[in-house]
């Protein structure tokens, strides 16, 4: 059992789609998976989300909303000089942060938990899902921060911060400024996620085969090195590109 649910952190097996501002798309759609896939066999792996109220519990603690509205206000991103700069010191504002004392005492204890039944070699993934991402109309693929084997609370807690600055990457101000979205609306969000072990080729691969009759195609995506999700999301792209 897993403990129950507060402000700053929510387990996988907790989440809904109607959670979606408060852990974005990603984590929510996991939260779907657990619900509809655990009774029928199929085992999603264990972790938790660190919600937006965490992130902005951060930025209000800190006062750090009056630094980042003068880095931003007024951005031309046609200025990829200025929209660097700006990029940088959004990053330093929110990483430099500090973690309100409630948020980082919940991590500790669902890292705890989660060692306690999976073992103290336990190794997770870090993942960014930002609330405007995964839309209707918007994707954030490849913008945001990922860290991989991390194992022990300082590395967890560290890469949370990492995750939740990388809201403000300079291709994620970018394509917010494109698509209209207010970055005082937006929060990154981090999930921790148990991983899975894996036998995979040197670099990866996407095999594509037709689901029956169904207009749908079976993808199986292998991976070896870390960072290379980007890469196979434009060799997926072009796949289907060309089995058109």
């Amino acid at each position: 059992m897993t403990s129950a649910p507060t402000s700053c952190i929510r387990w996988f097996n907790d989440l809904r789609l109607t959670d979606l501002p408060l852990v974005g798309g990603k984590n929510a759609s996991l939260g779907e998976m657990a619900r509809e896939l655990t009774p029928l066999g199929v085992r999603i792996p264990e972790g938790f989300a660190v919600t937006a109220e965490a992130y902005r519990d951060a930025l209000d603690e800190s006062d750090a909303w009056v630094e980042l509205h003068r880095a931003l206000d007024g951005l031309d991103k046609r200025d990829v000089r200025a929209l660097a700069r700006a990029g940088a010191r959004c990053r330093e504002i929110v990483y430099g942060a500090p973690m309100p004392k409630h948020v980082e005492t919940t991590i500790r204890e669902a890292w705890r938990e989660m060692v306690a039944r999976h073992g103290e070699d336990l190794s997770v993934a870090v993942r960014s899902s930002a609330t405007a991402e995964d839309l209707p109309d918007a994707s954030f693929a490849g913008q945001h921060d990922t860290y991989l084997n991390i194992q022990g609370e300082e590395v967890l807690l560290d890469a949370v911060k990492r995750c939740q600055a990388s809201l403000f990457t300079d291709r994620a101000i970018s394509y917010r400024i494109d698509k209209g979205f207010d970055w005082r609306g937006s929060a990154t969000l981090a999930r921790a996620r148990e991983e899975v072990e894996r036998e995979l080729g040197d670099e990866g691969r996407i095999l594509i085969r037709p689901s029956g009759t169904e207009p749908l195609l079976r993808l199986m995506v292998e991976a070896r090195e870390a960072g290379v999700a980007e890469q196979m999301a434009h060799r997926l792209a072009s796949a289907l590109g060309d089995a058109r």
